[in-house]
């Protein structure tokens, strides 16, 4: 009897979601009991945001589907509308394709569309990061929904493995294999400090900041005046060059990458706007650059790998665990330079010799490949709770499953 290898189906619709999951693709692709397909989506193929699917064909791998959902608008009505044209493209796709397992990552609208068309077409899913939490993001709803509709787990570290247990999800489906874009540090070869430059035709001479802020969608208009006071407070260190990532195709993204063009554009010698850098010039430009400040997960996840630090401002990040690299401000001009000064201090830099990154776990590609591999797919059910038990105790309630 001749053996076929599963299908596994990789999901991917931005920049940031795309440079993470590259090491993963690769070990399904070089793995001969897995067979490699890729649907590529949303802002991969948009040119406002950098028509990153020519990153994904430069890096060899040609996508089996590709969804074309996203509008032009960044409204909530844009965004409900994008999202009534997802769930109608990834279900066809999903029949065409018609995978083993579906592979999706992290809390975006376009990935819980995926979940749910997947959840309807009986294709078992796989996501990784579930069990975190983003507070000021619509992505919080959309993660723990996510996690309902998966079949297997891959969360970034321990506390997250037992949240999602605690959501309901039989534990031996749920493992703890670290953040794969931590191993991209690990794994990648990083550019040179020049051939980083001549790369992004910037000079890197003198220190720089490396900012990404993104709205933070559970709070209403408030996207344009955050990053004002993020731009006010960059000001206020005129001897750091800045090198801007622009946002994703969030609510009201479009506002800040307006702003990030005219800042650019005032400051053209001191200031670089760039839609996308691609993981192999971002994690390069976060290795020399002085600190990562805004309220991207990198700067949570990867950064400390850098032993760079972070200026994490306002509350879309609230909530993850973070390296002790990691400093919080709240999003108002003073508050951001003050955290600013406080990280540029001799003492804060010390620090930053012991830090350890609680992402970091060895082998992260090789396990999840090793499990999608291995696990048994046939009949593979979902129960609706794996239910936690509690015994009453005088001080409250004990625990007594072990996770």
């Amino acid at each position: 009897m001749t053996y076929q290898p599963r299908t596994i189906c990789i999901f991917t619709s931005t920049r940031a979601e795309y440079g993470i999951l590259r090491l993963l693709i690769q070990g399904i692709q070089d793995s001969p009991n897995l067979t490699l397909q890729i649907l590529a989506t949303g802002m991969h193929l948009s040119p406002e945001f950098g028509m990153t699917i020519e990153e994904i064909r430069a890096d060899g791998f040609e996508p089996d589907e590709t969804v074309e959902m996203l509008l032009s608008g960044d409204t909530t009505t844009a965004i409900c509308k994008s999202m009534g044209l997802a769930l109608v493209g990834y279900g066809e796709a999903l029949q065409r394709l018609n995978p083993d397992m579906v592979v999706v990552l992290g809390d975006r609208f376009e990935t819980f569309c995926m979940a749910a068309a997947a959840q309807v077409c009986r294709v078992p899913l796989a996501h990784i990061h579930g069990g975190e939490t983003t507070e000021g993001a619509i992505d919080e709803a959309f993660r723990h929904a996510i996690t309902k509709m998966s079949h297997l787990h891959f969360a970034s570290c321990e506390a997250y493995r037992q949240r999602i247990i605690q959501l309901g999800e039989a534990p031996n489906r749920v493992f703890n294999v670290g953040a794969l874009g931590v191993e991209n540090i690990h794994r990648t070869q990083l550019m040179d400090r020049t051939e980083l430059a001549d790369s992004i035709g910037f000079s890197l001479e003198k220190p720089y900041f490396l900012v990404t802020f993104h709205p933070v969608t559970l709070e209403k208009a408030t996207a344009s005046v955050q990053f004002q006071a993020l731009l006010d407070a960059l000001d206020a260190f005129p001897e750091y060059n800045v090198i801007f990532t622009k946002t994703n195709s969030d609510t009201d993204g479009r506002i800040i990458n307006r702003q990030i063009d005219d800042h650019a554009e005032k400051y053209p010698k001191r200031c670089l706007a760039v839609a996308s850098l691609g993981m192999q010039r971002y994690l390069s430009g976060m290795k020399y650059c002085t600190a990562v400040i805004g309220n991207s997960s990198s700067g949570i996840v990867e950064a400390p790998s850098f032993k760079v630090p972070t200026v994490n401002i306002g509350d879309r990040q609230k909530g993850r665990i973070q390296a002790a690299s990691t400093l919080n401000c709240l999003p108002e001009a003073k508050a951001i330079r003050q955290t600013i000064d406080r990280m540029l201090s001799p003492a804060f830099h010390e620090s930053l010799s012991i830090i350890s990154n609680p992402y970091d776990k060895p082998g992260t590609c090789s396990t999840i490949v090793g499990v999608l591999e291995n696990m048994e797919l046939f009949g593979l059910t979902k129960k609706p709770f794996h239910d936690v038990l509690f015994l009453i105790a005088e001080n409250g309630f004990q625990r007594v499953n072990d996770f």
